[in-house]
């Protein structure tokens, strides 16, 4: 079957791209909670550094699967690749249930190695489910590859706003972090176990997501086999495979070539915003008015404008797509870096707000305009390919961006003030005191004058 269009009217387009966004939310839903209770653990393990060093333990896993997966994609199964991945963090997100009963929700090195150990797992699921899902959908229509992406962007922002709800309800009775956990651990549980349905069940079955997946099977990818056999559309070993063997595919190399700004470009998104985001939002902007209420709001505030950003390349006009321009943007954001830091230091929390908005909003935006603009013009399976490839190269920007940012630890222990030094603010009747010392001092200078 010869497909060179798309027809004008196939059905399920709305459905899949509602899917597509619960996908998203259910790809990073348990890796966000687990960011978003980050006040619950530097409760329980305050010396550990949990917002980091829980980052910096699920980054290697997940870069090394995707660069793995990466390389053999064309020989893995989609459908399989991602079921396993959802099926994976569903157990996960039991485990770390189970191990919050199981200690009564207590301390110690034993509980943190722990979650540790399923932060790593949460690594390996999260490539599988990342690098499928935007392989897959690049070679459909941009709306579904942008409404999965939104729904990742989606998860983190509702983890954040249950997160407030969560502080706010049990912020007065005993163990009230602590229940706030467990209520995010069954809720992240509800949507793994969602997804894992949606994609094995529905979401290949709909029209339009088979008519790109036959399309991609005539151009020769193998990798959707499972899932048009779910859908009940066989494809045949003979004719149809020897043809597409014959049709001429470019290489992961020669995609990386002819794509290599978009890929730098996401290196350096990420990069930037995971040196930033979580771990010196939660623990290096210093004391507010906002208290213990601080790092959660800067976290929702990221989340939020990161979401929203999202959904602003749909509107034609407001789409970067120019290959010079987005680059320009992209290396424009670093900027934020001292503006960061001297806001943290000097500025008041609004600032500091501000830029944590703009921040999400630039990572959101440049994200969703590099992955709608390379897929075109390639064949599915080399979409599929470039699609797993632009992956790993966000996961690596996340991956060195968590690496750097231990070195606001580092410049925030060298900002301290040596030991024995004082540098308590002078009460303002004190300093009123003085200042009228310091007039009549200088009136008496005159007059003996």
């Amino acid at each position: 079957m010869v497909m060179s269009e798309t027809p004008p009217r196939l059905e399920g387009k709305y459905a899949a791209i509602v899917i597509c966004w619960f996908l998203g939310i259910g790809g990073l839903f348990a890796w966000n909670s687990m960011l978003t209770i980050v006040d619950y653990y530097i409760y329980l393990f305050p010396k550990y550094h949990p917002s980091r060093v829980l980052t910096i333990v699920y980054q290697p896993f997940v870069f090394a699967t995707q660069a793995i997966l990466a390389y053999n994609e064309a020989k893995i199964s989609t459908r399989i690749r991602n079921l396993f991945g959802y099926t994976v963090v569903f157990f996960g997100i039991l485990a770390l249930l189970i191990l919050d009963l199981a200690t009564s929700g207590k301390g110690g090195i034993g509980t943190f190695i722990g979650i540790c150990i399923v932060s790593g797992v949460f690594g390996i699921a999260d490539a599988h489910v990342q690098g499928g899902m935007v392989g897959d959908l690049s070679y459909m229509l941009p709306e579904f590859i942008q409404s999965f992406l939104a729904g990742s962007a989606a998860s983190g922002a509702l983890t954040s706003a249950l997160r407030l709800i969560t502080k706010a309800v049990f912020e007065n009775s005993p163990g009230g972090l602590r229940k706030g956990a467990i209520l995010f651990f069954a809720i992240s549980s509800f949507f793994e176990l969602l997804c894992v349905i949606l994609y094995a069940f529905i979401f290949p079955k709909l029209p339009i997501v088979k008519y790109y997946r036959s399309k991609a099977a005539s151009e020769g990818s193998k990798t959707v086999t499972a899932d048009l056999a779910a859908a009940g559309i066989k494809t045949s070993p003979g004719i149809d495979m020897e043809d597409s063997k014959q049709q001429d595919r470019k290489g992961i190399k020669q995609l990386l070539s002819e794509n290599i700004d978009y890929a730098v470009d996401l290196f350096l998104i990420y990069v930037l915003t995971l040196s930033i985001f979580p771990g010196f939002l939660s623990e290096d902007t210093g004391s507010h008015s906002l208290g213990t209420w601080y790092a959660l709001v800067l976290i929702a505030t990221f989340n939020v404008f990161d979401l929203i950003a999202r959904y602003i390349p749909l509107v034609k006009i407001l789409k970067m797509e120019s290959r010079k321009m987005i680059t320009t943007a992209v290396i424009s954001r670093f900027l934020l870096i001292p503006a960061f830091y001297f806001t943290a230091k000097y500025g008041k929390q609004g600032w500091m707000i501000f830029l944590t908005s703009f921040l999400g909003l630039s990572n959101g935006y440049l994200t969703i305009c590099v992955f709608t603009s390379a897929p075109k013009g390639y064949k599915g399976p080399e979409q599929n390919a470039l699609g797993n490839m632009l992956m790993l190269c966000l996961l690596g920007g996340l991956f060195v961006g968590v690496t750097l940012d231990w070195l606001w630890l580092i410049v925030s222990v060298s900002d301290k003030p040596p030991v024995g030094h004082r540098d308590t603010p002078i009460p303002k009747s004190v300093r009123a005191s003085l200042k009228q010392a310091k007039l009549e001092k200088w009136h008496r200078h005159i007059v003996h004058k």
